[in-house]
């Protein structure tokens, strides 16, 4: 179908692809759960997120894909934020054929992990040294050992609403829940996010609001001697797309120096998005170790430890290492992506080209809502932003979207664009993701079906 958007002063005609019937999607997901576990190999790609079953994508190029029945969308999802460069991009396409025509893993060293290694650090400010993991989860459960081996201390501070992987000490408030299950701002329920985890783990957890530097003073003032690390995200990125008020992260880098907690930055998601530094380099501020996945491998899974030398040298072998095994760690072929990845990104244009698709695309939906007139939101910058059915101006924290945004209105939402070619994930806690295959034409696309399914809506 054709559609004219006439936005910030344009007029284009614009191709829309109008979906068509997904019945081979719905017979393959019947298939599926007779061998996986609800038909999926995790749940964000499942009925609980996609109500009437998951779209079965089949093949992509740039930044489109197709379905099993041959429909064709633009991706906004890319895979959580993994493929900065888009679907099969023409350099990693040969960088793969190449390594693997090589051999892709020979789990013994090899120059392909220097090499990697030796860009993540030119572009990241506080990466002394790298350790490579098979996924940010993996990354996020080395960083908190290693903070604990290097000041020996064992509690650790998380913030309500962050997501640090599926590692059992973590999996506490890391999702929404109705609000009158939080408790008190001051002294927050503990709700774990998983059966079999034994309680007693939790017990070096403490938990805070994130966002409130009033809170993080009072919490680091009474607890803070007690702290192995404060982990945390620069961007809140498990609920949408919520930036750190001016001043928060420059301030929580402070108090974890002063009370002598190591400050981890959790930057799987944000890693390599905003800046080559990530945010990091961003807001100008230096963890003491930093994790990376999802963007790092630019499809293929790997995740990273960066940070003080001091601090990852306790992996060195000895009596009292910090130990960290894995077969599949420093993966060839992985590696081998990772520095085409990062050499790519290291091009004058990337950034550029990611912020300013990103900000058209949030400025051009900001029109259609004020046009339209639904309480709605977009929040972000940049490559990565969220829209919010909400009455309020903006959503700050854990407790501000679990009260005011309507997670049901916007699944409404991305299923009348869904079904209108735009390809993204009916979860509002996640997030749009602007990758360097992203076009002009595509925003414009986007904000054809946009228009059209806010009247659907009405």
């Amino acid at each position: 179908m054709a559609a004219v958007w006439r936005g910030q002063g344009k007029t284009n005609s614009i191709h829309m692809t109008q979906t068509r019937s997904r019945t081979r999607s719905a017979e393959w997901f019947e298939r599926a759960q007779q061998s996986l576990v609800e038909g999926v190999n995790s749940p964000s790609r499942g009925a609980a997120v996609y109500t009437s079953g998951p779209i079965l994508l089949e093949r992509g190029q740039g930044s489109r894909v197709w379905d099993i029945d041959g429909n064709e969308y633009i991706d906004f999802m890319m895979s959580f934020g993994a493929l900065i460069h888009g679907h099969a991009h023409p350099t990693l396409v040969k960088t793969v054929c190449g390594a693997m025509a090589e051999g892709s893993h020979f789990a013994a060293a090899t120059s392909a992990e220097i090499d990697a290694a030796e860009r993540l650090r030119r572009m990241v400010p506080s990466a002394e040294v790298v350790r490579f993991t098979n996924t940010g989860s993996e990354a996020t459960m080395l960083a908190l050992r290693l903070a604990r081996a290097h000041t020996g201390r064992h509690k650790f501070l998380k913030f309500e609403g962050h997501y640090h992987g599926w590692y059992d000490p973590y999996l506490l408030n890391a999702h929404s829940h109705p609000p009158e299950q939080l408790g008190p701002v001051n002294n927050p329920a503990r709700i774990p996010e998983s059966e079999g985890i034994p309680p007693s783990i939790f017990d070096d957890v403490m938990l805070a609001p994130w966002n409130d530097v009033a809170a993080l003073e009072r919490v680091l003032k009474h607890h803070g001697q007690e702290l192995a690390a404060v982990i945390t995200e620069p961007i809140m990125a498990n609920m949408g797309c919520i930036p750190p008020r001016a001043g928060y992260l420059q301030r929580l880098r402070e108090l974890t120096q002063e009370c002598g907690a190591l400050l981890i930055l959790d930057e799987v998601v944000t890693g390599f998005r905003y800046a080559p530094g990530g945010c990091q380099e961003y807001y100008g501020v230096k963890p003491d170790i930093s994790t990376f996945g999802k963007a790092l491998g630019a499809g293929f899974p790997v995740g990273a430890v960066a940070g003080s030398r001091l601090i990852l040298e306790r992996m060195q072998w000895s009596e009292k290492m910090v130990l960290h095994y894995g077969t599949f760690n420093g993966h060839r072929l992985a590696m081998k992506v990772v520095a085409a990845n990062l050499e790519m990104l290291c091009a004058e244009s990337a950034y550029r080209k990611l912020h300013a698709v990103g900000n058209a695309a949030i400025a051009g939906l900001r029109e259609v809502f004020q046009r339209h007139k639904p309480k709605a939101i977009v929040q972000g910058f940049g490559p990565m932003f969220q829209i919010y059915f909400t009455d309020q101006d903006a959503i700050h924290d854990y407790r501000d979207y679990c009260k005011y945004v309507d997670t049901k209105l916007y699944s409404r939402f991305v299923q009348r664009l869904l079904d209108r070619g735009i390809y993204m994930t009916p979860s509002n806690g996640l997030h749009w993701i602007i990758s360097t295959a992203h076009t002009e034409a595509d925003v414009e696309t986007l904000l054809n079906a946009a228009d059209e399914a806010c009247l659907d809506l009405a």
